[in-house]
């Protein structure tokens, strides 16, 4: 039985993200924008969107009336695709010794790099890494992000990877965010392995992957392919397994060195993330594909490389979501509104563009059908800014927050100021 539901308007703008394609360019005049709307709300799901005083009448007076008094814009709860929120310690010395001109060797030597959040993340307790894991969802929430991936990958051993995955699914019932888990237990060949990068990967999909199914803490597979990790050559047999399994995959590809993104394509993986350095040819196989190319502009800021080319990615006719990587190393901003509009300022993206990026495009990203658009049957995750435009969220990049945030239909943060 359906409960009575509420009513919640009315909106000067509401965003629905409706009747835009998954790929390719958009234009702003694409974008439909209901005035005076207002979202009809039951059992945690959109039941209508549409003009507030007309749904009001048609209603009655059986439902629970929200009505806002002000101006106020809403659209889809944000959707922060790719993060490694789930860490323990900090990198504040390799960001300094970057900037002071440091090669990422010079700062590995000098204890930095992966392997130092690895030994901070081994030395918390999986109580603790829970407790991390909130911190940082909480503040992610605040921004109007919803959804939030979570990947291990600081752990590198089984009961490493394991702690931390059960570390992200014990705070996900402790939090409205939605956390999706990812085991990245393939981030690099840990130094205190002893064995060969392939020796790793087998003892990782052998021991690992069948606990990930039995726990059923994660379905989503990704791997480091570069250089400095995983070769495509070697991470095969890997992703090979995990498909078998039934695995979703993802790929860390083309940040510093290209042949990722060819392998996401080949292996039909859901995503493909980085992509700084991916060229022509890179960009014409994602285009043909269904693999969505996820950028992070934040890891371009924290390591002062070029960016995701999103404006040639969407041109030729792919899709684009945006995300955080945030991550103590490479992005530890975790902004998404402030790096997603960095980004369209140095690629020419529309606000169309960019905000498909953060909703719809980025739950793709996750292979969920189920949000990013306000419509019927969609969850009712929804932000609202106190604004009269929608081009304000962009155009302060990061400066106007969200006054209220709504999870599954039920409003988890005010914004008091």
């Amino acid at each position: 039985m359906k409960e009575t539901g509420k009513l919640i308007g009315p909106f000067k703008q509401l965003l629905t993200m409706q009747h835009l394609p998954l790929k390719g360019a958009l234009k702003d005049s694409e974008l439909e924008i209901i005035a005076d709307a207002g979202i009809f709300i039951q059992d945690g799901k959109i039941s209508v969107v549409g003009d507030f005083q007309g749904l009001r009448e048609a209603l009655g007076n059986d439902v629970e009336i929200i009505e806002l008094n002000g101006d106020f814009v809403a659209m889809p709860g944000f959707i922060d695709c790719h993060t490694h929120i789930a860490f323990g310690g900090s990198r504040a010395n390799d960001f300094a010794m970057r900037n002071a001109g440091s090669s990422y060797l010079e700062i590995a030597e000098a204890g930095g790099g992966i392997w130092s959040t690895v030994q901070h993340t081994r030395a918390c307790s999986q109580e603790e890494l829970k407790a991390l894991t909130l911190r940082r969802a909480d503040a992610l929430l605040r921004q109007g992000i919803t959804t939030v991936e979570v990947k291990s990958g600081y752990g590198l051993k089984v009961e490493e990877e394991l702690k931390t995955l059960r570390a992200i699914k014990e705070a996900n019932k402790s939090t409205y965010v939605d956390l999706i888990s990812t085991c990245l237990a393939a981030h690099m060949h840990p130094k205190d392995h002893k064995g060969t990068p392939e020796d790793y990967l087998y003892e990782m999909g052998e021991k690992l992957f069948p606990i990930l199914k039995e726990e059923k803490l994660t379905n989503r597979i990704d791997a480091f392919v570069e250089k400095s990790a995983f070769s495509a050559e070697q991470i095969l047999p890997y992703y090979k397994k995990a498909k078998e399994m039934g695995f979703d995959l993802t790929v860390h590809a083309d940040q510093f060195s290209t042949s990722g993104s060819k392998l996401a394509v080949e292996l039909a993986a859901v995503s493909a993330d980085h992509l700084e350095a991916s060229t022509e040819d890179e960009i014409t196989l994602l285009a043909g594909s269904e693999v969505i190319p996820v950028a992070l502009p934040a890891a371009s800021l924290g390591i002062g490389c070029e960016f995701t080319p999103a404006r040639r990615l969407l041109d030729a006719g792919a899709s684009l979501a945006i995300a955080t990587d945030w991550n103590p190393g490479s992005a530890p901003m975790g902004k998404l509104i402030e790096s997603a509009s960095i980004l369209a300022t140095m690629q020419k993206l529309s606000n169309a563009e960019l905000f498909a990026a953060i909703t719809f495009r980025a739950a793709k990203a996750l292979n969920l059908d189920d949000r990013g658009r306000l419509m019927e049957g969609k969850l009712a995750d929804f932000v609202i800014y106190q604004t009269d435009n929608y081009q304000n969220i962009t155009y302060l990049q990061g400066g106007l927050q969200p006054k209220a945030v709504w999870k599954n239909g039920i409003e988890v943060f005010v914004n008091e100021n």
